[in-house]
């Protein structure tokens, strides 16, 4: 294991590097041009290694698949319009069950709008477009987290066969700061490795036919609800969260990202005061921990979503607590940072309210 300065773009890098990850396409965008350049940088480096900067990011997505099914362990990595563009790809590789991997760092909408921050691409990564977002999405909230996820996504993604997307922002992507860095090896993790899907699943001399269109409903139906089926199979192996100081709490802030981040921090502050604050944060936005979540918010006097957009992380909640009786707040600030001292004093307030 080693400690890097990096920052947290090309600790992705670091980590899908790690992953044995072999081809990367893409578009540059603002705040995440930096992964394109970090991997050309190892490919001009690396003969083994493929890099193809392609006209858009709808080509970036395409050529992405074009990539897996030659057995390439093959990503991309985009932002904002570009996560928009690429959808008509990424849902390609949902029905037809191809593992791609794409790291999103949000920026503000609407439309271009800022360059930097937001956690507005949250409905865009985890749903998509005209598919049932049968997906694996990661929220990270610092440098370290895209490098541990970056690992974690491509493994994912190849053993189960489902895109996989690690969703970050500007101000992790562009923080430099120090990163444990380490092979699957020394943490005995094992690489799931990939092979050209075109020649079968024991890659043999034989030939595939992987359909993406379908002449009958009936058809669509029916290879709908076999992968909603997988799907749903393996989701209780790889959903994961952060459950922080929520036994015995009163209040629980629920948030993701690096908003949860600063929730951590907010919440010891408020225990030093002794006040009764916990943090249920979802690493997992899809599958998302519902029932660990229902769990946790039985017999609290309140719920405290907090949030970098106008309501999508909320509507999440809400829908994966339906039919809990439990009063619910919430921050939110579209496009801001929200940090650990606004926190504290919003919960304060809440308290008061609360206590009368």
């Amino acid at each position: 294991m080693n400690k890097e300065l990096l920052t947290g773009n090309q600790a992705i890098v670091k980590g899908a590097l790690a992953s044995g990850a072999q081809m990367m396409t893409g578009y540059p965008i603002t705040p995440t041009t930096e992964i394109l350049e970090n991997w050309a940088e190892e490919a001009a480096k690396n003969s083994n290694l493929n890099f193809l900067q392609t006209e858009d990011e709808m080509s970036a997505g395409f050529s992405m698949i074009g990539g897996v099914l030659a057995g390439l362990k093959t990503f991309s990595a985009t932002a904002g319009p570009g996560n928009v563009l690429m959808q008509d790809a990424l849902v390609m590789a949902e029905s037809m069950r191809l593992p791609t991997v794409v790291f999103i760092n949000q920026r503000g909408g609407p439309s271009t709008g800022t360059v930097i921050y937001s956690q507005q691409e949250l409905n865009l990564t985890c749903f998509g477009g005209n598919g049932e977002g049968l997906r694996i999405v990661y929220s990270v909230g610092n440098p370290q987290e895209m490098y541990d996820y970056a690992i974690k996504a491509f493994n994912t993604a190849w053993r189960y066969r489902f895109p996989a997307f690690v969703l970050g922002d500007g101000y992790s992507a562009k923080t430099l700061t120090e990163v444990e860095t380490y092979s699957l090896e020394e943490r005995k993790i094992e690489r799931v490795s990939s092979a050209p899907y075109l020649l079968g699943e024991d890659n043999s001399s034989g030939s595939v036919n992987l359909r993406n269109t379908y002449n009958l409903e009936t058809e669509l139906n029916t290879l709908l609800m076999k992968h909603k089926m997988a799907f749903d199979g393996f989701t209780s192996e790889i959903v994961e969260f952060d459950d922080y100081q929520t036994l015995g709490a009163e209040i629980v802030i629920v948030a993701h990202g690096n908003i949860a981040i600063s929730a951590k921090c907010a919440i010891d502050i408020l225990k030093s005061e002794d006040e009764k604050v916990g943090l249920f944060r979802p690493i997992t936005l899809n599958p998302f921990p519902s029932e660990t979540l229902r769990s946790v918010v039985q017999k609290k006097k309140l719920i405290v979503v907090i949030e970098s957009s106008l309501g999508q992380f909320e509507r999440m909640v809400k829908e994966n607590l339906y039919g809990e009786n439990i009063p619910m707040v919430a921050i939110k600030k579209p496009a801001l940072g929200i940090n650990p001292d606004e926190i504290v004093e919003r919960v304060k307030d809440f308290l008061k309210e609360m206590n009368g």
